[in-house]
């Protein structure tokens, strides 16, 4: 099976050497991501596309492929083809109905050519002659030009064709780890979650950072968001996930500072304490997912005296934004569940919250404030690799949470992957029952559950399953285990 990738436009209007520098990046990330579902996949850099062959015909297979495609940045569009030496154009009308025969019968078609090369015929005589031969030798219902049941695409490059068995889109940008890191304040709503898919999204290496102000729950559920964005759309390039607690702040805020400028403190306090993690980062630049308007810290006076808080760049991908829109691209991105399950943590909330922020009556209120405490917060934050997410203080929990990689008949095994992942690649264990309950759906509904039965929570790479594994466990759920497979 053979994939052709096409290349986000604004890489095809690169110089040279930017162009080749771009391409390169891009088929390495597509070798390190699709390696992981065929460790012999092949990766060629055609200049004016990437293909991508594997000499699996497995559904299963091609499926999980054309998944991770699909969230790889760089990419603007994919297509699944079968590849045929170019001999005339009676062979190859020839092959194109004998694929497309039963699925004509009864339906318009319209027949696409695009070519590249010195042929004796044009594209557009290419499509005439093979989709006069269709209307004839097939059960079809006509052609269609402009709205038809089914497009039949065809690519001629040189001595070749291409046989397009479908389209899929990409998601665009460029390639992951071609900009500079950003650090993403991140809480795990709708805003932040997004946010962070959109500067992943044009290339730049996405870090993590997460001001605790709900407990364990809370920070459970926003490693989850971050994982998640990372191992779908982070082209396993290596990130960090910084937690720092913020409560002994909000304390303060709320016994200190006028209400009117509670939010607008907080959000200052946020960024200097971003800033000073991402200094030690090496990292110049932070990102939040504030839009204008959306609450009262965010209008344009508020969002100026909450910048002057850093010398840093703060981008804001989302800052001309409608909500719907934004909800939209979550539901997309696959962090719809996640957010919408998330609870609200509005630690700092003002019955009558200024809209018009004054800078000097922002520094007077701010220096109310014990800055100890925040450089305490930076000093005794915690900051792990994506890739291992559970608490290094949640040790003798780990320990206590069993890891079964041989399931008993007995045991129920819970997929709590994302459905999408699910579906793409099912669970099947021979012998033991498999039930599909996504984690934001878990802690709702285990208490429900017959205590007498083991419980294995089961994801791809362990990390979401043992992460709500040590949460029921801590929450009183002795019957809870990990199903890691051999």
């Amino acid at each position: 099976m053979k994939f052709i990738v096409k290349l986000f436009p604004e890489i095809t209007i690169k110089s040279s050497s930017v162009r080749k520098r771009l391409t390169k990046l891009l088929c390495k990330n597509i070798g390190n991501i699709c390696s992981q579902i065929d460790e012999n996949i092949e990766v060629g850099n055609k200049w004016d596309h990437i293909s991508v062959t594997t000499e699996h015909e497995d559904d299963s297979i091609v499926a999980a492929l054309t998944d991770k495609l699909s969230c790889i940045s760089g990419i603007c569009y994919f297509m699944q083809v079968l590849r045929f030496p170019l001999l005339d154009l009676d062979e190859l009308l020839e092959t194109v109905k004998a694929h497309y025969d039963a699925a004509l019968t009864g339906k318009t078609f319209v027949v696409r050519v695009k070519r590249s090369g010195q042929h004796t015929f044009t594209s557009v005589e290419a499509e005439k002659y093979i989709g006069g031969g269709l209307n004839q030798q097939t059960q079809a219902a006509g052609v269609n030009l402009h709205h038809p049941d089914i497009t039949i695409n065809i690519e001629i490059k040189n001595e070749d064709y291409f046989l397009v068995l479908s389209r899929h889109e990409g998601i665009g940008g460029f390639p992951m780890g071609s900009q500079q890191p950003v650090l993403s304040l991140i809480s795990g709503g709708f805003d932040s979650a997004v946010s962070s898919f959109m500067t992943m999204r044009r290339g730049i290496k996405t870090h993590f950072c997460f001001f605790n102000l709900g407990g364990h729950a809370h920070e459970t559920g926003v490693k989850e968001v971050a994982y998640f964005l990372w191992e779908k759309y982070g082209a396993l390039h290596p990130v960090l996930f910084t937690t720092l607690s913020f409560q002994p702040i909000i304390e303060q805020i709320l016994t200190r500072v006028d209400p009117a400028y509670m939010g607008v403190i907080l959000k200052r306090m946020m960024l200097k304490a971003a800033t000073l993690v991402a200094r030690e980062m090496k990292i110049s630049t932070l990102s939040t997912g504030e839009a204008i308007a959306q609450v009262s810290s965010q209008t344009l006076p508020n969002l100026s005296v909450i910048d002057s808080a850093t010398d840093l760049l703060t981008l804001r991908p989302l800052i001309v934004m409608d909500k719907q829109d934004i909800i939209r691209i979550a539901r997309q991105t696959g962090t719809e569940n996640f957010s919408k399950n998330m609870p609200e943590y509005c630690a700092v909330i003002s019955k009558n919250p200024t809209i018009k922020a004054n800078y000097k009556k922002a520094l007077q209120e701010e220096s109310k404030i014990d800055f100890s405490h925040l450089e305490e917060a930076v000093k005794q934050r915690k900051t792990e690799s994506i890739t291992n997410l559970v608490n290094l203080d949640s040790a003798d929990l780990i320990s206590k949470v069993i890891i079964i990689k041989t399931p008993e008949p007995e045991d129920i095994i819970i997929d709590v992957r994302h459905p999408h992942e699910s579906e793409v690649i099912p669970l099947v264990v021979d012998k033991t029952p498999v039930i599909k309950l996504p984690f934001y759906k878990l802690e709702s509904q285990i208490g429900t559950m017959d205590t007498s039965r083991r419980y294995l929570l089961f994801c791809d790479r362990g990390v979401i399953s043992r992460l709500h594994a040590i949460h029921l466990y801590s929450e009183g759920y002795k019957n809870i285990g990990v199903y890691i497979p051999k």
